[in-house]
């Protein structure tokens, strides 16, 4: 067999989001890995778009750095222009269409965007190929199995925000206890009325 083909070591990690009756709970772990490799336990894979908007990704950080980077540009430029803040689900097809413009060499990574808007909080799912799903609850990334699991099991309509972030914690905690390519803490994003709180949990 030809070595020169080897396999491409994606990287590993555990994202969820989950919209709640006052706001959105958006969280992943810290364990950036490589194949076998932990290549560092302190990735940061939520990001802040606007005031009301976060995103939280899975897999390659420099693609979803870059990623999160373009679409907090246009987002503020729609802001600019407009004179109100971009809707979450506006900002959710402005990065369906930058990933699905990249198709022929993609973005590798899936993602999680959420936020509230007029509409009230809302979430959409994306892959790297720019696919838009509308969703309550979601878990992207080599975890994604298992933190599915806890969430389909413990979610329910109203969950306020704070009882959101246990939950996202409780089915991060699940994935990692199981996942080898994700752990060493948890950073979430709390995005309400009042604009989005950030917390780190090491572990």
């Amino acid at each position: 067999m030809n070595n020169q083909f080897q396999y491409l070591a994606i990287p590993g990690a555990t994202t969820v989001g989950i919209v709640c009756s006052d706001g959105v709970v958006l969280a992943s772990e810290k364990r950036v890995s490589y194949g076998n490799f932990v290549l560092s336990r302190s990735g940061k894979k939520v990001f802040k778009v606007a005031d009301h908007i976060g995103a939280a990704c899975a897999g390659l950080v420099s693609d979803m750095q870059i990623l999160m980077r373009e679409i907090g540009v246009y987002a503020a430029l729609f802001k600019i222009e407009t004179g109100r803040p971009i809707s979450v689900k506006a900002a959710a097809k402005v990065m369906s269409n930058l990933l699905f413009s990249s198709r022929l060499i993609p973005y590798i990574t899936e993602t999680i965007i959420g936020g509230i808007d007029d509409e009230g909080p809302s979430l959409y799912v994306l892959d790297l190929l720019g696919s838009t799903i509308l969703d309550r609850y979601a878990a992207v990334g080599s975890g994604a199995e298992i933190a599915i699991g806890v969430l389909e099991g413990e979610y329910r309509d109203g969950i306020t925000v704070e009882e959101g972030r246990e939950l996202a914690i409780k089915a991060i905690k699940s994935a990692i206890s199981r996942d080898a390519m994700s752990g060493d803490g948890i950073d979430i994003l709390m995005i309400t009325r009042n604009g989005i709180k950030e917390e780190s949990i090491k572990f």
